[in-house]
């Protein structure tokens, strides 16, 4: 799903050089500094209104804590020059308050942005960021050899999606409908379990990944779902060699700036719980593969993208808070285990063979492991 429209982001785990995405947790504030007064900056998220306490933060790891107290789902951005996403915080369920860091160590003009409903461009306004800070690093051994493994990691996963994407592409422009399909989810795959880092580049996430609505905004509709609708549904089009072309040039360029980006502990962490709300938001839900009807597939590739962040932090987690691994162990299990009785071959049942009793158990163990998950950012930002 594109950010731009839906549930996405999640997270940035990327940015531009001084930005950087640095927690993400439930109701309680995890220390740090917000506006200039100290404490966090609050934001009161109502259906109609983003109403920001301060315009204006000194650089350094800045403190949010949205409260949505309309009546729609909301999500809470701050942009960077051309769209690119800073920092975000989504699936915030009316009365839920939701906190996260942002570390900025560059001055300059910013967008915060509110998105009841979670569509649409949101409700923005600019923020400031004055001064200079350091950027953050650690001395921790074990979270420089988890940033080195996620790292290493995140560059075989954009290797394997443009290869992937290559041989899909490759299979729409031949006609070949049936294996197309049989391709399509699979690819994607690969998009889903690095979707944090993914989706962090402007219009190349719309462009890639953005959902028919991205018309709304006044965008060409072409990427992966146009040619999932093409194939499920309308039947391949006069175009639709020309969509496949553009989608094989995108992916190409997002793979180029992905393996290109330095990444930090704390975006693992907060990286991993955003994975978990791409899930919620898009996947329990039956929104994403709308056409096609593969949520499943995305929704292991999500899952598997979170667990890979948490297994790259384990030792350092082992050493801070061994309860909480052994929760996210077990709820991890849990969710897993689950997911398996779903398994049609190689592949899942299509979302629409599940019942709402499944649907619903699928929630359940998602909420319980990402509960855990959402506490993983406060530990590693005490490092």
């Amino acid at each position: 799903m594109s950010a731009r429209l839906t549930t996405r982001p999640a997270l940035a785990l990327l940015g531009a050089a001084g930005l950087a995405l640095t927690g993400c947790g439930g109701s309680s504030s995890p220390s740090g500094s917000g506006s200039a007064s100290g404490g966090p900056i609050t934001v009161n998220a109502t259906d109609t209104e983003c109403q920001v306490s301060t315009a204006t933060a000194p650089a350094g790891t800045i403190t949010f804590k949205v409260t949505n107290t309309g009546t729609k789902i909301n999500e809470f951005y701050v942009y960077a020059e051309g769209d690119r996403i800073v920092g975000e915080v989504e699936n915030i369920t009316p009365g839920i308050s939701r906190d996260f860091h942002v570390e900025v160590t560059e001055p300059g003009t910013y967008q915060t942005a509110c998105k009841p409903g979670m569509v649409g461009d949101g409700i923005r306004a600019a923020f400031t960021v004055t001064g200079d800070a350091p950027a953050a690093k650690t001395d921790d051994e074990d979270l420089k050899t988890a940033v080195t493994g996620y790292s290493r990691w995140v560059n075989s996963q954009a290797d394997e999606f443009l290869k992937e994407t290559t041989a899909f592409v490759a299979l729409v422009k031949a006609g070949k409908v049936e294996e197309a399909k049989a391709a399509y989810p699979h690819a994607r795959s690969y998009w889903e379990r690095i979707e944090p880092v993914a989706e962090s580049f402007g219009d190349l996430d719309p462009m890639i990944d953005g959902r028919e609505d991205v018309t709304a905004e006044g965008m060409e509709f072409t990427g992966y779902h146009r040619l999932e609708k093409d194939l499920w549904v309308d039947g391949l089009q006069k175009d639709s060699n020309a969509i496949a072309d553009k989608l094989l040039a995108d992916v190409t360029e997002l793979v180029t700036k992905a393996k290109s980006v330095e990444l930090n502990p704390l975006q693992l962490a907060n990286g991993s719980k955003a994975l978990l709300d791409e899930i919620a938001t898009g996947k329990v839900t039956g929104e994403e593969e709308r056409y096609s009807h593969t949520d499943l597939w995305d929704f292991e590739a999500n899952f598997e993208g979170s667990k890979q962040a948490i297994a790259e932090l384990r030792p350092f987690l082992e050493k801070k808070d061994p309860d909480l691994v052994a929760k996210i162990d077990s709820t991890g299990k849990a969710l897993g285990d689950l997911l398996e009785t779903y398994r049609d071959g190689d592949g899942f049942k299509l979302y629409t063979d599940l019942t709402e009793d499944d649907v619903k158990k699928l929630t359940q163990a998602l909420d319980a492991f990402s509960e855990n998950v959402a506490q993983v950012a406060g530990v590693v930002a005490k490092a």
